[in-house]
């Protein structure tokens, strides 16, 4: 029996299984071996394969943000519309065949969009171009998951269940589990809440599948025994995602507003260009990026003086080129984004904004930056 075949057993009798107490055991079992054969099923195959088109691309500019979807729902003609770079755009299915890059240019910050050629269903075994399409999904910031707003909910679950089944978390935060294997001594199970989904006796089951014997385990919050399977595999990408209806135009204002009102979602026309620059707005903020702005010494802050005893005045701050960062960013990581040695000569620095109680506030370099602050660094 292949791989495939057991992964669509244990899904079949996972879908039979009764969820009561009784059964917990045999489920969390269950639920620890598809995760192991699929975790086989995206191994690469040893055997060498032939040469195709280059797929994957060179990360560059601020942020990198995946395009997924079915095939026909506007990826292409949305990446069109939002970046210089023309994506061959048709009627039928199938028209992008490898990944198409362009930059969103936005508040100063360059944001590589990434078109990707269609995902089909059973994407995650390998069908179509799905394992590719996917790979390069896990190494975005965000993902945006284009969806037809005339075929309802359908698309978005399947679409949902192919990235969870390799591994992609969309809008989850990591499982505040402590997973520490141990050479010796057995299994500590320890947990700082009220355990409703897992026991200690499901977690002992769940790590002799994976041939673990000895290991440190402390649960912080009320996991289930998905979430902690994921902390002992590891390789799981948590991710924003934000759904995308297209073809708005098409559908009735009720059901507009009833798609408008979910959580994590932006309608949008491509064909009629509506509500583009709110999704735009959306995609900012699920960056989380920051723009900082630098101001260099100038004369009259360096003590010299023009004749008659003016002082010249201060240099003003280069609105041109901002430094683009994550939201969180100290000082630290400014000087590291100007050069890498200014951190190891950094005396000071004075910041203008938001971050600080009175302008110009001197601070070190432990100090948190936010949008649109303006610094001057001064050095030793």
């Amino acid at each position: 029996m292949g791989i495939l075949e057991k992964i669509s057993e244990i899904e079949k009798e996972i879908a039979r299984t009764q969820k009561n107490k009784a059964t917990e055991y045999h489920l969390g079992l269950l639920k620890a071996k598809l995760a192991k054969y699929r975790a086989q099923l995206l191994e690469p195959s040893k055997s060498a394969s032939s040469k195709g088109e280059g797929f994957d691309v060179m990360k560059s500019g601020d942020a990198r943000v995946a395009l997924i979807g079915f095939p026909s729902v506007g990826k292409s003609t949305f990446l069109s519309l939002m970046t210089s770079t023309a994506s061959e755009a048709a009627s039928y299915e199938f028209t992008t065949l490898t990944c198409i890059p362009g930059v969103i240019e936005y508040k100063g910050a360059n944001i590589q969009l990434l078109d990707l050629p269609g995902i089909i269903e059973g994407a995650a075994q390998g069908k179509g171009r799905g394992r590719q399409v996917i790979a390069v999904a896990r190494t975005a910031d965000v993902v945006i998951m284009m969806l037809d707003a005339t075929k309802g909910e359908v698309q978005r679950s399947l679409l949902e269940k192919e990235l969870e089944s390799v591994g992609i978390r969309l809008n989850k935060h990591k499982p505040n589990i402590y997973f520490k294997p141990k050479k010796g001594g057995g299994i500590s199970f320890n947990s700082t809440v009220t355990l409703t989904q897992c026991s200690e006796k499901l977690v002992q089951l769940i790590l002799h599948e994976y041939k673990i014997f000895n290991a440190e385990v402390l649960f912080r919050e009320d996991c289930s025994p998905d979430e902690f399977i994921d902390v002992i595999v590891g390789n799981r990408v948590y991710m924003p995602c934000l759904y995308v209806y297209n073809k708005i135009d098409q559908i009735s204002m009720e059901e507009v507003d009833r798609l408008a009102r979910k959580p994590n979602s932006v309608v949008i026309s491509c064909g009629m260009k509506l509500n583009l620059d709110y999704l735009l707005e959306m995609l900012w903020e699920y960056l989380a990026l920051t723009c900082i702005y630098t101001k260099k010494r100038g004369p009259a802050e360096l003590g010299l003086e023009v004749t008659h005893g003016l002082r010249l005045p201060a240099e003003r701050p280069d609105f041109s080129d901002a430094i683009i960062l994550r939201k969180g960013a100290s000082v630290e990581h400014v000087c590291h984004r100007i050069h890498r040695s200014l951190a190891s000569q950094f005396k000071y620095a004075l910041v203008w904004g938001t971050s600080t109680k009175y302008s110009p506030q001197r601070v070190g370099l432990t100090h948190t930056m936010e949008h649109e602050d303006v610094i001057q660094i001064v050095k030793k």
